[in-house]
């Protein structure tokens, strides 16, 4: 897996959540229901990455694909040594 693309995708859905919470706990009423703001904020946050970060997303589940198969094709190797030693 790329590290680099899963950093970058957990801080960009980071600031999908903290910037709008950020936002609306500047307006009165919603500092005193802190918890109704970030409700709100999770479902911007939620679709905001659905909307605008499925690249990085995408780039992140390829990364991960591709280590699991590099996995599954050393333990096929392995199961083939062992089976040759016998």
């Amino acid at each position: 897996m790329r590290v680099r693309s899963a950093i970058v995708y957990s801080v960009l859905r980071l600031l999908a959540f903290f910037v709008p919470f950020g936002i609306m706990m500047l307006f009165p009423p919603l500092r005193e229901l802190y918890w109704l703001a970030a409700i709100f904020a999770a479902l911007i946050g939620l679709s905001l990455s659905l909307l605008f970060l499925r690249k990085p997303l995408d780039d992140v589940t390829a990364g991960l694909a591709e280590r699991r198969a590099q996995r599954l094709e050393r333990r096929d190797t392995d199961e083939e040594v062992e089976d040759a030693l016998s």
